[in-house]
Order: structure tokens, then sequence, then C-alpha cells
């Protein structure tokens, strides 16, 4: 079982949960049992292993394609999500990924935002980068960073992932646009140094750039079979929902200061 963490409203605290090495060695194995095809993004660099489960990607059974922003009435500003399969809602109906239920969340409370979700199954923090341009399109306020996970799963290049994401969040501020950083765990089958050093980038950047920050997106999810889907990996529909809560938890304080007038 992951360890769960008390819910926290810090903009940039770091999260003291562990999760056990034998729940990380399950996981990583039905990661083994169910990778896909999905293809490395060829800008990624940095590769500790040449095992198989290096080109797994979430176990996604498929790449999907690149998201195209949605459309927003005029004057409603948007909100981007920028992640891989787990904000893409890999194995759900649209209405059933956690981006979309935080938009059922924003419509509830009478907020002025549209939710836009430019989650890409198999993406990295190269690739979000590459595309970060075309998906801050329009009167975005704020971003939803959730990427790096796949970094961890192949053993990729800490300092890497950490550049891009670093690419994204400064970019993002150029632009006036807020960032709420989604953080992510490894495996340990590239050794306790890579785990830690994987571990420490997240909030190390939160606290680097004084974001408001989700230190594990699946808290409380991951590793309990209730709430994944048969892969291990992603969430189901149940799941998806208390991955919402989680990050709902975090935006919903950015939020009051930034209804469109």
């Amino acid at each position: 079982m992951f360890c769960t963490v008390a819910p926290t409203r810090k903009r940039y605290g770091v999260s003291n949960s562990r999760c056990t090495l034998a729940v990380w060695v399950l996981l990583f194995t039905l990661i083994t049992l169910s990778a896909s095809s999905c293809s490395r993004d060829a800008g990624d660099s940095g590769n500790r292993t040449a095992a198989p489960a290096a080109q797994a990607t979430h176990a996604a059974p498929a790449a999907s394609p690149a998201p195209v922003p949605a459309t927003t009435p005029a004057g409603r500003p948007r909100i981007v999500v920028l992640g891989d399969s787990l904000t893409a809602g890999l194995g759900l109906a649209t209405t059933q990924s956690y981006p979309a239920l935080l938009q059922q969340k924003i419509d509830r409370a009478g907020l002025n935002f549209e939710i836009v979700n430019a989650g890409v199954s198999g993406d990295t923090s190269a690739g979000g980068v590459r595309r970060l341009d075309w998906s801050l399109d329009g009167d975005v306020r704020i971003l939803i960073l959730e990427l790096g996970a796949n970094y961890g799963l192949r053993g990729l290049s800490v300092a890497d992932m950490v550049g891009n994401l670093s690419t994204i969040i400064e970019r993002a501020r150029a632009r006036g646009i807020a960032v709420l950083l989604c953080g992510m765990e490894a495996p340990p089958n590239f050794g306790p140094d890579y785990t830690r050093e994987f571990h420490a980038a997240f909030p190390t950047l939160a606290r680097k750039y004084q974001l408001s920050f989700v230190p594990f997106l699946l808290n409380g999810v991951a590793g309990t079979t209730d709430l994944n889907q048969s892969d291990g990996i992603h969430p189901n529909v149940e799941g998806a929902r208390r991955v919402a809560d989680t990050v709902w938890h975090e935006l919903e304080p950015m939020l009051g200061t930034r209804v469109a007038s």
C-alpha cells in the first residue's frame, strides 16, 4: 500500500510520505507485464537502463494523439492541465478524467474558468516543453503541471527532468500564468539514490519557484486495488475522483483571486 498523506494547503510543503519497497516492486512488475509499444521521446536523454520496462508509459496500451485545446466561450479564462496518461484519463470516458471532474467542481462553485485537458499518454517533461506554446494558447490563467512520472518509470536523468520542468514553469510565469505543480514518485528499481533524487526534485522546484504544490498526485490511490484499473497503475472512476479531490484541495485557493472580472 502507498502511505497516505494528510492534505495540506502549504504552498510548497514537503511530503513526508514513504512507500514500501514491496509495493513499488509490485507496481513495477505490473508495469513490465502490461507495457505497451509507446515509443520513447526522441528528445529524452540520460537513460540509465535498457530494460524493457524502461519503455513503459504508465502501462499505456497505446499513445493518444495530441489533444487540441478546446475552444472556450469569449471572456472565459482557461486552466490548462499539462500531463501524461494520468491526466489524459487513459481507460476512462472523457467525462471521468480528473480534469473533467475539476471542471465540475469549478462549475458547482460558480467560478468562471474553463479546464483544458492537455494530457497525452506517454508524454514526458521533454514532450511537455515541445508542445507548451500551443498548449498555452488563449487566455490561460493557471497551469496544472503533471509531468515526470515517465522519467521515473524509465530511470531517465532527474537533472534533465528538472531542467524541462523549470523551462515549463519559467515560460508559463513569463506569460503571467500561475503554476500548480503535481509531484510524483519513482519505483526503487534504479536504486535508493535515484529514488531519493527523484522524490526530492518536486518539492525543490516548488520551493525554488514558490509554487502551489501537490506532493503526490496519486496520494491515497496508488497501490489500492479498488481505486485502480486492471493494470494496477491508472486510476479507475473512483480513483480519478480521489485524484480530483487531491488537486482541488490546492487549486481552489488559487481561484479566488483569479476569477474573471
